[in-house]
């Protein structure tokens, strides 16, 4: 049985965009697709109130599902879609979904974030602490989804990495664009100063040479070369957000890896992940690994 893609909404234009986001990634991977309202409502009656005219958090969180699932529908009605209101607060009712789903998908701010904000707090402390891919949809409306635009994966440490560029890889293939894998790298501070022009290359071709090695590795069991799927590798010198940053600009999806402790329940994500989920121009996909 396929295991869903399962989406959490409240309501807001940020899920809404998700939704849409996730219809069209359940079609892609012939999913089903499930839309989930987590809350506990006595502390957002009054909240709910005000946006809505009705006091009662239960009805207005069956009202959000209902329209949820029949957008859905309407937007792609072969995939499979169901829909659950969940009376748990949203990130853990997310997480406990996640054992089971193929990913998680959350908008990047909800109706209780302020305009400022750069990315929600449940969908941070989704993407931290899943164990499972979470999808976080972000960028520019007709950026969301790019006719020919690349997945872009970003490569860090190996030990971390392995399962993002197999999820990777399987995206850039379903979408039939090419996978862009992408390790940045920088060499110390030592090994910049007080060096001959001649040292100065030396040194940046052996950091460079070390970044190549890296990214070869990490994608050295992907059927790249002579499959369906055009694999392009790029070392950048620079630091790792900013490269990746930058290629968000171009991408349909950006990847990115992230390890998990087993025993620690706390938020984790690197400073990458992290810099990309709160700035990424295209929707960003975390993916945990076990270490």
């Amino acid at each position: 049985m396929d295991l869903p893609l399962v989406v959490g909404v409240d309501g807001s234009d940020s899920s809404l965009r998700a939704v849409d986001w996730a219809v069209d990634e359940a079609a892609l991977h012939g999913l089903p697709l499930r839309l989930i309202y987590a809350s506990r409502w006595e502390h957002y009656e009054e909240e709910l109130a005000s946006y809505t005219g009705c006091s009662s958090g239960e009805v207005v969180a069956q009202h959000i599902v209902a329209s949820c699932v029949e957008r859905a529908r309407l937007r792609s009605p072969a995939v499979r879609i169901s829909g659950e209101v969940l009376y748990d607060g949203p990130v853990l009712a997310l997480l406990r979904e996640g054992r089971e789903a193929f990913a998680l998908v959350t908008g990047s701010r909800g109706w209780s974030e302020p305009v400022e904000t750069l990315l929600g707090s449940v969908s941070l402390a989704v993407a931290a602490r899943a164990v499972c891919p979470v999808i976080v949809v972000r960028g520019p409306e007709q950026d969301r989804r790019g006719a020919g635009r690349p997945v872009v994966l970003g490569i860090g440490r190996l030990a971390q990495d392995a399962a993002a560029v197999r999820f990777a890889y399987r995206e850039a293939r379903v979408r039939g664009a090419e996978l862009h894998a992408v390790h940045a790298w920088r060499r110390p501070a030592q090994a910049q100063t007080g060096r001959s022009l001649l040292m100065h290359e030396a040194t940046h071709l052996l950091y460079e040479e070390r970044a190549t090695t890296i990214l070869d590795e990490a994608m050295s069991r992907l059927p790249c070369n002579g499959g369906e799927t055009v694999c392009r590798r790029k070392v950048v010198e620079g630091s790792a957000h900013r490269v990746l940053l930058a290629a968000s600009a171009g991408a349909d999806l950006l990847v990115v890896g992230a390890l998990r402790t087993p025993g620690d329940s706390g938020l984790q994500l690197g400073r990458v992940a992290h810099a990309v989920l709160h700035q990424a121009d295209c929707p960003v996909a975390v993916v945990p690994r076990r270490g």
